[in-house]
């Protein structure tokens, strides 16, 4: 009893018990594999953008590893430390299949921050900074928090074709407001509020005006009574001419 006891002590405190527990364990996990518990197929549904590289140095599975050595719960945990990898399911479908279903990051915009342009997402989690062709057509956006308020913009910005179509830039002015710059150069200011009324103004200006069409260097939405042009030399008496034929109308502007 004495001599148990003190086996079972020293087997204990030598931590040889527990290495003898692993090498069972290892042991019983082969015999599992040669009766058929083996990874044959590992079947991956969701995945579009996230690297199939990575994915697989993250589940470091060969074919022939015994299934029931694989960890779902500790595959899930890693895979969803992949930036693209919004939510992953992770299960093992005996005999020999490991199943993964990814949900994944949705694309929102380019972000150019500190000399760099990263592609994020409604939630700003960087994605990538690897920009493919596919990323391209993305709406570009500027400023240290641009990607935690661009989702508002955007959403705004979807209901106005006239002027999304013409963005070039988006820039988040002293953490309050957005500067657009037009692919022709001139440079939208909108308020801080109402965003949306500001640009619907803006485009039944250039429904009844051309406005965004016209040689100017900037267009001043802030103020909710009115729209300021800021135009450029030459130009001031051709587009005063035309705002008067405009008014004439019954636009505001």
């Amino acid at each position: 009893m004495v001599f148990a006891i003190w086996l079972g002590a020293w087997l204990y405190l030598s931590g040889a018990a527990d290495r003898t527990l692993v090498a069972a364990r290892a042991e019983a996990y082969q015999v599992s594999a040669h009766a058929g518990f083996a990874v044959k197929d590992i079947l991956v549904e969701g995945r579009v953008n996230s690297d199939a590289d990575v994915l697989r140095a993250v589940l470091d599975l060969e074919r022939g590893d015994p299934i029931l050595a694989f960890d779902p719960a500790e595959a899930k945990e890693m895979i969803e430390r992949i930036s693209w990898v919004k939510e992953a399911h992770v299960e093992r479908r005996l005999p020999q299949t490991i199943y993964i279903g990814l949900v994944e990051r949705t694309p929102m915009a380019l972000w150019q921050h500190k000399g760099k342009i990263r592609v994020v997402d409604a939630d700003a989690v960087t994605l990538t900074d690897a920009l493919r062709g596919t990323f391209h057509d993305l709406p570009l956006i500027v400023g240290d928090d641009a990607p935690l308020n661009a989702p508002g913009l955007l959403a705004v910005l979807a209901a106005e074709p006239a002027v999304r179509e013409r963005l070039e830039a988006a820039t988040w002015v002293g953490e309050r407001r957005w500067d657009l710059k037009l692919k022709s150069c001139v440079v939208v200011k909108l308020p801080e509020n109402d965003m949306g009324l500001a640009l619907r103004r803006l485009a039944v200006a250039q429904e009844e005006d051309g406005l965004m069409d016209r040689d100017i260097e900037a267009i001043d939405l802030r103020d909710s009574g009115r729209i300021t042009v800021k135009t450029r030399p030459g130009a001031v008496e051709e587009y005063r001419s035309s705002l008067k034929a405009a008014n004439a109308g019954g636009s505001n502007i």
